[in-house]
């Protein structure tokens, strides 16, 4: 009796590991078939700053060295 019982129990067991591994969840990662199109409107502003020594300014602004 007990080894009939035993049976039904390993026989529940196995077909409830069965199913769940028929449960299991899976993830799958597919590229997409268009390309990806991104737009994007970017603004760029900069500014430049030249520091002239007076000395040089000087030089420069001299007619006689040109």
């Amino acid at each position: 009796m007990k080894i009939i019982q035993l049976q039904q129990v390993s026989i529940g067991t196995l077909l409830l590991l069965a199913a769940l591994q028929g449960c299991a969840p899976t993830v799958k990662i597919e590229p997409p078939d268009k390309p990806i199109v991104i737009n994007l409107n970017v603004k760029i502003e900069h500014e430049i700053k030249i520091k002239v020594d007076k000395e040089l300014d000087q030089l420069l602004s001299d007619d006689k060295l040109f």
